[in-house]
């Protein structure tokens, strides 16, 4: 009944939702400003998209029910590229920021979401824009450094490519054509099912759930290794020093593997975006899954630390959701943590760390 009744809601606030859609240096980008706006706005950003996001003016989608309820417009920007677009969708999320102030007026609270790469990028503008947010909402995002993030995915794709050689491009130098899809997901799963006893040393290996888990996993993080290197004129990834364990032969393994350098120029491209500093001036709010096949839960777990490090450990919190999937968090608990995320910013009083309350209610 509860899930009825939000849909009805967010079918109802449309409606009533003022929606603006346009363009800003390349990038499209979507205002919804509630008619019960509290001049308070919440900039999104969404995840990873091979291309560019483009908008209508459909109604909102539930995900921004809790937002717009609370009174706050939304704004979104599609980013003026695709693929792992964090530089380009930094300088488009200030620029659609800045156009809406200079167009609807003073904003007194401002505040930045978002799923998956926009929870990272969450954690990015929070830090590059201490004076700018009240606080940040970072959903199923891998707040860690992105160097050591995504060499995880990348030696995973050498074990891969270790018992199952050839099936995918190298992943030093992807096609530029290379497109995941469904069906490519569907044959790496179907390829892993052919040999179960490597399949299964893979699937220990990543602690992932299922075949399809470790499939999709492959695919998505392949067409991102082609796009890093389109974009750095190199590879950012290096294994010469990673010693692999596996529930198997690891000698036969560490002997034969194929190993490869970075390019210092990558390298250093992907650590500028993103390596954390834990530097906040305003709250951020965490949430995650307790299982995610690819943003893996424990991902956030280290920037406690940094903040801590940082100086400043009391304006960290991280959250969970007792789901499985990656960004399985439903439009209500999004909600109550938005609304835990105003009390912490009006009160001063930080929410508790683990399970999201299942009921919560904005003071403001």
């Amino acid at each position: 009944m509860r899930a009825l009744v939000l849909l009805f809601f967010a079918a109802a606030l449309g409606a009533q939702t003022r929606i603006e859609t346009g363009e800003i240096d390349g990038a499209q980008f979507r205002i919804d400003i509630p008619q019960n706006w509290n001049h308070g706005l919440v900039m999104y950003c969404h995840g990873y998209s091979a291309e560019p996001s483009h908008f209508d003016e459909k109604p909102a989608k539930d995900v921004f029910s809790g937002f717009l309820a609370t009174g706050y417009a939304v704004a979104q920007s599609g980013y003026s590229s695709g693929g792992w677009a964090v530089q380009d969708a930094v300088q488009n999320t200030e620029a659609l920021r800045r156009y809406f102030v200079a167009k609807y007026g003073p904003v007194k609270f401002t505040f930045v979401t978002g799923h998956s790469m926009g929870g990272l990028l969450t954690m990015l503008v929070m830090e590059r824009f201490p004076a700018t947010y009240h606080g940040g909402l970072a959903l199923c995002g891998p707040l860690t450094d992105m160097p050591s993030f995504l060499l995880d995915a990348f030696n995973v794709r050498v074990v891969f490519d270790f018992y199952f050689p050839g099936i995918l491009p190298p992943p030093d130098n992807v096609p530029p054509d290379f497109r995941n899809s469904k069906q490519l997901v569907r044959h790496v799963a179907d390829t892993l099912k052919q040999k179960p006893t490597e399949a299964e040393i893979l699937r220990r290996y990543t602690r992932l759930h299922s075949l399809d888990d470790i499939a999709g996993d492959l695919t998505l993080f392949t067409e991102l290794m082609g796009d890093l290197r389109r974009r750095t004129g190199g590879n950012p990834f290096d294994n010469r020093n990673v010693v692999y364990t596996i529930d198997g032969d690891s000698n036969a393994l560490n002997r034969r593997i194929k190993r490869y350098a970075a390019d210092p120029v990558a390298a250093a491209y992907l650590a500028a975006w993103y390596s954390p500093t834990g530097k906040l001036d305003a709250p951020m709010l965490a949430i995650h899954t307790t299982y995610d096949p690819i943003v893996p839960s424990n991902a956030p777990d280290t920037y406690a630390t940094r903040a801590r490090e940082a100086g400043n450990p009391g304006l960290f919190v991280q959250q969970y959701v007792e789901h499985d999937g990656h960004c399985a968090i439903k439009p209500e608990e999004i909600a109550s943590g938005f609304s835990e995320l105003l009390r912490w910013v009006e009160t001063g009083s930080a929410p508790a760390f683990g399970l999201v309350p299942a009921n919560s209610s904005s003071i403001r």
